[in-house]
Order: structure tokens, then sequence, then C-alpha cells
């Protein structure tokens, strides 16, 4: 796509989900043309309160470290026996899955694998925001203050209701996120991936009068004297019985 092979014209940008060698080719390529991201091993964390139900926050768990050996997947707890149950509850999980699946999600919770136990749903939060996962889910009560609380993030799923395979599979948002705690500064491919802001800007002779000694101390302030002579010829021209203050 990126030399427009097989007949077709060479491409902008490149865009989408793939493998490691998808990830690799477009990191390549990066600069010949443009890409929406680096994207890493896919990645999901679980916030879950009293209320989550085990087995639905185990499955979430291993139905996502099934991705690949390096994905990680991490729960945030604010219910000491929902994490104390998590230890086992994964890896029974993980034990029902079939090869190559299985042996991909044990290494992933065996590697990447974390539970945290946290004090408040703000601790919870914070703990979030500086992981700023791929894909979130929270099974917590009042999901409203967690919508507003949370700010780092790929996808958020809230309520049990939802899980991250539907976002995958069939419920709509997209789910081509930042990983590796990108989500700090970015979100998702989107349509503003293919949208290209350009400037222009024209001006009198008059505004020259101001400009042109701003720019011309500005450049001479930072040594790029031939950037100064660009205002001081414009000033020459257009006013030359007027006196400037060109120093710095």
């Amino acid at each position: 796509m990126a030399f427009g092979y097989f007949g077709n014209k060479p491409c902008d940008i490149l865009v989408g989900p793939g493998n490691q060698y998808v990830a690799e080719a477009k990191r390549i390529l990066y600069g010949r043309v443009s890409i929406d991201m680096f994207a890493g091993p896919t990645e999901s964390m679980v916030i879950a309160d009293h209320t989550a139900d085990p087995d639905i926050v185990a499955w979430d768990l291993a139905g996502q470290a099934e991705h690949g050996y390096n994905s990680p997947v991490w729960l945030i707890s604010l219910h000491r026996p929902l994490a104390d149950a998590m230890l086992d509850k994964v890896p029974e999980k993980i034990e029902e899955l079939p090869e190559p699946n299985r042996s991909n999600a044990a290494a992933a919770w065996r590697e990447y694998g974390e539970v945290i136990l946290a004090s408040s749903p703000e601790e919870a939060a914070s703990l979030s925001d500086d992981y700023a996962s791929e894909h979130l889910q929270v099974q917590c009560e009042d999901l409203g203050w967690w919508l507003v609380r949370l700010r780092n993030y790929g996808s958020l799923f809230l309520g049990e209701e939802t899980t991250v395979a539907f976002g995958d599979k069939v419920s709509g948002p997209n789910h081509i996120l930042p990983t590796k705690n990108a989500a700090r500064y970015t979100g998702g491919l989107s349509v503003g991936k293919f949208l290209k802001t350009v400037t222009w800007q024209r001006m009198t002779r008059d505004v020259n009068r101001v400009i042109g000694p701003a720019c011309a101390r500005i450049s001479r302030y930072e040594g790029i004297e031939g950037h100064a002579k660009t205002a001081d010829i414009r000033l020459e021209k257009w006013f030359a019985d007027e006196k400037f203050d060109l120093s710095i």
C-alpha cells in the first residue's frame, strides 16, 4: 500500500489493526507515510468492587489474556475477597480454553497479570489513569461517577452488561486503540486521523510596521540573522524614511 504495488496508487497513511509483523512494517514506514499509532500487544484492565460477579470478572480477564503470551490483563479490586478469588479463578478459566489459546493465556497471566487492591474508588481511578489501559472495564456501583472521573483509557466498558469482546466484534465502538500508556495523550483511530490541518496568511503592508521590527528583534536574539534580514528588507522597501528598532 505504501509503495503502490499491485496496480494501486501509493497511499499517504496506513491505519488499522494487525499482528506484530504489521506493527513492525508500519514502524519502518513511518515518515515515508503517516500511521495511526504504534500498537503493542493488546491490554485490558478491570476495576471491580463487592457488587461484581467473580466469574464474570475472571472470564473477562482470561478472555483477554488469550490474545497472546505478552498481553497484559490487570484487575484493580475494591474488595479483598474478590481480589483473593481471582488468584484461583482466572487460572481455572484459562484451563478451560483450547490450545493454543490456553498456553497463550496462561503465559500472559503468569508474566503480566496483576491483581491490585485499592482502598477507595479515587485510588482505583488514579491507578487506572496511571496504567492508561487500552481496554478498561468497570464493574462497580455508581457507574456515572466512574464515567466522569476516569481520564486515560482507549475504550471504556461500563457495567457487567458489556465487555471488551462486544466492542471488538459487534457493538460498534472502534477497537483500534492506544496501548503502552499512549492513552495518556491520544484516543483511538477516528475520522479525525484522515483530516489534515493547513494554515495560511496574508498581510497588509501597514501591519509590517509592527510585525517586521518584532520579527527582526526576535530573530537576532536567536542568532539567525538571515531571518531578521527578511523583515529588514521589507521595512526598507516600504518605509525607507521611518526609523525602527531592529536591535536585540
